[in-house]
């Protein structure tokens, strides 16, 4: 569908899993790019991923860490990503990094006609970047939320953990919130936040839980072809 907006949530685990992964991003760029070509546009919200988990440890190793404390190290790693993932979309993406998803007319600054991407980050403590995609996705009427990390689906247990975890291709927001739970905490690691979860099931959104390295796998997402990963949606 021309003009379709696509909210993509790039988990900071692809970007920066150790080392920056300029070959993912380069390969990452180039389907963008093509799929902007095909009239899509997207909103690119990074993750914190491993840069904001050494920083929180690192500081926690010296003095008792307050939670908003550990939210804004979190928060300035995503936006350090941010800038990384703008400057390879230069030609495509609005200048600025958006970082208040409030209102629609503060958004539309960042995301003006004829731009194809907009690069989102972290905002202010008790808002993941999974709840800023939910925001984002209110705000300018995107209907798909792409979380895109290093999981392939959505299981009821840590695979890395237990050999018997059961894998989702399809769930309903109410069995994928049994799952994640209620609450927030800063550091957590699960497939999609339990508030950014409440307020997705609440507007109705479908969102995508996939591996982002295959890039096959994601174009598939995009053309609406039979993929590997999990859809969440009511």
């Amino acid at each position: 569908m021309k003009n379709e907006v696509f909210v993509v949530s790039l988990g900071g685990s692809l970007i920066v899993p150790g080392e920056i992964n300029w070959e993912f991003l380069k390969s990452f760029r180039e389907l963008i790019i093509e799929q902007i070509g095909k009239g899509k546009r997207f909103i690119i919200v990074t993750g914190g991923g491993d840069i904001a988990r050494k920083y929180q440890q690192a500081a926690g190793k010296i003095t008792a860490l307050e939670d908003d404390d550990m939210d804004w190290l979190g928060i300035h790693s995503t936006r350090l990503n941010a800038h990384l993932i703008k400057t390879i979309f230069r030609d495509y993406a609005h200048p600025r990094i958006n970082k208040n998803p409030r209102t629609k007319e503060d958004l539309m600054v960042h995301f003006e006609d004829g731009e194809g991407i907009m690069v989102a980050a972290g905002w202010r403590p008790g808002w993941s970047t999974d709840y800023v995609s939910t925001i984002l996705a209110e705000r300018l009427g995107a209907k798909t939320v792409i979380n895109l990390s290093n999981i392939k689906y959505v299981c009821d247990k840590d695979p890395n953990k237990f050999d018997y975890a059961k894998e989702y291709k399809n769930m309903h927001w109410n069995e994928f919130r049994k799952i994640v739970g209620d609450k927030w905490d800063p550091g957590l690691n699960m497939p999609f936040d339990p508030i950014a979860s409440k307020h997705a099931e609440e507007l109705g959104l479908k969102v995508v839980i996939a591996e982002g390295r295959k890039i096959d796998n994601l174009r598939n997402i995009f053309e609406e072809k039979e993929f590997e990963g999990t859809i969440i949606e009511d």
